[in-house]
């Protein structure tokens, strides 16, 4: 079954939990698809772990139409979010309606994501006044990273935590069908998802939220430039894939791959009428 804005808001009705993961390409995202991931976000966090660079900052509207249109043709069930980059929607409430346009016609997204609380609560609302679903992020936003002074845990203190309570709010009222909360402590994340009636999606904010998402490289043991403390490997698909890789290379160079069986025959006599 399909999944929509609609089942997500069902999901935290019934009190079932939502899993999502990130994917950048076809066949990643086929592969989750048909393990029954609810939702997959094309996170401008490509610019990390598939484009190398150190943040988001330098994602452009194109790269995320690129990647994310390229998921949506793998995922038939889960719900496709794709990440409004950094500047695409902070600038004027336009902007904002123009390319989340952009990323739903282009990108084939089913929902657009977008950081902040307050500030872009205007955006919010016109882009879902555009028939654009919008899921929200709060707590540790990367694009704000600059401002943050580095990976931080968001909401320690008493008015940090009231701000993201009250941006929390905020947002839900302009209209976002769902909320990230990224690296908030636990409690708090609760707390949150506990005053809301829409759903929270965490990444290291504790299980009281009502679904979770990570990083499928991180998960996976792919990407090991860092790893955040939230992170749970489920797999070293990595370690994996360099063995693979070393094999590979070895029997290139021994002449043992490719075999007999991995070419293709033609008959001598066409050969002989060559010479």
């Amino acid at each position: 079954m399909k999944n929509t804005v609609q089942t997500f808001k069902e999901a935290k009705k019934n009190h079932m939990k939502l899993a999502m993961l990130t994917a950048y390409d076809y066949s990643t995202a086929k592969l989750q698809d048909e393990a029954g991931i609810h939702g997959i976000l094309v996170g401008d966090s490509l610019g990390n772990v598939i484009l190398g660079y150190e943040d988001t900052i330098s994602v452009t509207m194109e790269d995320m139409i690129h990647h994310g249109a390229a998921v949506a043709r793998g995922a038939k069930n889960a719900l496709v979010v794709v990440d409004m980059p950094f500047m695409s929607y902070q600038t004027s409430v336009y902007d904002a309606v123009v390319n989340a346009g952009r990323l739903m016609k282009e990108g084939r997204a089913n929902a657009v994501k977008l950081e902040g609380g307050v500030s872009v609560c205007p955006q919010i609302k016109a882009i879902t006044d555009a028939g654009i679903p919008v899921m929200a992020h709060l707590g540790l936003t990367p694009q704000s990273i600059n401002a943050f002074g580095g990976f931080k845990v968001q909401g320690k203190n008493e008015a940090a935590a009231r701000k993201l309570i009250d941006d929390a709010k905020a947002v839900e009222e302009a209209g976002a069908f769902a909320l990230v909360l990224e690296c908030v402590p636990a409690k708090l994340a609760k707390i949150i998802s506990e005053q809301l009636t829409i759903p929270t999606i965490g990444i290291g904010a504790g299980a009281g939220c009502d679904g979770q998402i990570l990083v499928y490289q991180d998960m996976l043991g792919m990407f090991s430039d860092y790893t955040p403390k939230f992170v749970k490997r489920f797999a070293e698909v990595g370690s994996v894939m360099k063995e693979a890789f070393a094999n590979y290379i070895k029997e290139v160079q021994a002449e043992t791959y490719p075999a007999e069986e991995h070419t293709f025959k033609i008959d001598d006599e066409v050969l002989g009428k060559l010479y």
